[in-house]
């Protein structure tokens, strides 16, 4: 008689070792005291690294770079560039920061209920504020509203 994996056996093991892991990630995302005392709420975001812009830089460009340019950077390993490249051939620009044709609600309803193998961002993935920069990065070259 073989032993069911989860609930017998090595299967409570890796259980318990998951558990722990789970615990201890969760304790290092724990957020850091603000300097004025407040504890500030933890973000999600697809990168750790410290995102660093230059003096002038337009408006979200920070927000873009922490929570799209994973997918939407320049580079081969970045899906989302690879796909609007083959999508478009040429006729407009694969990397969204360079695009002049991007609306403001467009980019809302891509970002809020995605897009073929985009996924959608919920308000707690990316807060309205967050989007809002997001937005305004994306459409400061455009001509349409």
């Amino acid at each position: 008689m073989s032993r069911h994996p989860v609930r017998g056996g090595r299967g409570r093991i890796a259980a318990a070792g998951a558990c722990c892991l789970w615990v201890i990630v969760a304790a290092a995302q724990r957020p850091a005291p603000a300097a004025n005392g407040a504890v500030q709420p933890p973000t999600i975001s697809w990168t750790w690294s410290t995102i660093r812009t230059q003096p002038g830089a337009p408006r979200g460009a920070a927000q873009f770079e922490r929570d799209c340019a994973v997918c939407h950077g320049e580079g081969p390993a970045k899906p989302g560039t690879r796909a609007l490249r083959a999508k478009y051939q040429g006729k407009e620009p694969a990397l969204l920061a360079q695009r002049t044709d991007l609306t403001a609600d467009y980019v809302r309803t891509i970002v809020r209920h995605g897009i073929s193998v985009m996924p959608p961002f919920r308000k707690t993935e990316l807060s309205d504020a967050d989007l809002d920069e997001i937005v305004a990065y994306l459409t400061r070259k455009s001509a349409r509203p």
